[in-house]
């Protein structure tokens, strides 16, 4: 794991010390506000409500709370933790400077359909990746759709919200803090996959205090599965920010072809690791807690 971690930063290291600044008025981590304006405004919107859906994350993981949970209180509070993205483009679009902007030309509605659809696939197919290759099990009582619980699905939502917010400010700042060169262009590969790898690591260590979401071997989940779970991001995070940074913003279409493109090259990958793995992949439409009531978190199964 530390391993994995080093090799990486430190050729990130050399990559970084190998490339010219550019002049530091260029510098620039978020949207211009002249430029882009409202990416500028929605990219600040998801970082700020990040704070809000962590916090009351935290609280009931910590607490344990949602062991006293149904399948609808549940769905319930993931559901009202992404709702406030799904609503701002229509009830509150001058949080995001669109209050003038037509309605399907609102960069906030745009960036959510696009993380919209690329989270449904995630859930709806990746998941049983991670089912078939890394052992994963939900096993909370939990409406399901595709073996997956739905409650999931709204979750995917305000963390790739996050997510790819955070990849678009450092992949900006590369772009525009250094000179073109070969240098910079592996400098900012090596900065995709770190971050990728990051992100996925971190995220199972944080879930893990989630006793719903369990593995057959946490450790390989932590590393070989970090490593599974970062492809999503070495290709998102790239993609979402050309589709950010477009001078002309993408029309509603493109921004749903864009996103199954991702979702497409995604499945690809994770299927290729599969097969190089050896790995079948099992499809079911219920989850194992669910027919042995003994796999559930609780005592009345899932």
């Amino acid at each position: 794991m530390l391993t994995n971690f080093a090799t990486m930063f430190v050729a990130l290291a050399g990559a970084y010390m190998s490339c010219s600044a550019t002049n530091s008025t260029t510098h620039r981590w978020f949207a211009d506000s002249k430029t882009h304006p409202t990416e500028r405004a929605t990219e600040l919107w998801f970082l700020k409500y990040g704070a809000v859906w962590m916090s009351a994350f935290g609280v009931v993981v910590a607490s344990e709370v949602y062991m006293q949970w149904d399948s609808m209180a549940l769905l319930v509070f993931m559901f009202s933790l992404a709702a406030p993205l799904y609503l701002q483009p229509v009830l509150f679009p001058g949080v995001t400077a669109e209050t003038n902007v037509p309605f399907l030309q609102r960069f906030s509605l745009k960036s959510n359909v696009w993380i919209a659809i690329f989270g449904f696939v995630g859930n709806y197919w990746y998941t049983h990746y991670f089912y078939s290759v890394l052992r994963a099990q939900y096993t909370m009582p939990s409406y399901d759709l595709n073996g997956v619980p739905i409650p999931m699905y709204f979750a995917t939502h305000f963390y790739f919200c996050f997510y790819h917010v955070i990849g678009n400010c450092v992949l900006r700042r590369i772009m525009t803090g250094f000179k073109p060169s070969m240098q910079k262009n592996v400098f900012l590969c090596l900065a995709v996959l770190c971050m990728a790898y990051t992100t996925a690591f971190m995220e199972v260590v944080t879930i893990s205090g989630y006793k719903c979401y369990v593995f057959d071997d946490w450790h390989h989940a932590a590393t070989v599965g970090s490593m599974f779970y970062a492809i999503y991001f070495v290709v998102s995070f790239p993609m979402f920010y050309l589709f950010a940074s477009k001078k002309k913003g993408p029309s509603m279409f493109e921004t749903g072809v864009e996103s199954l493109a991702t979702s497409m090259l995604v499945l690809c990958l994770l299927d290729f690791v599969r097969v190089w793995l050896g790995q079948d992949l099992v499809v079911r439409q219920l989850r194992p807690c669910k027919l042995n009531v003994s796999l559930g978190c609780f005592d009345s199964g899932c």
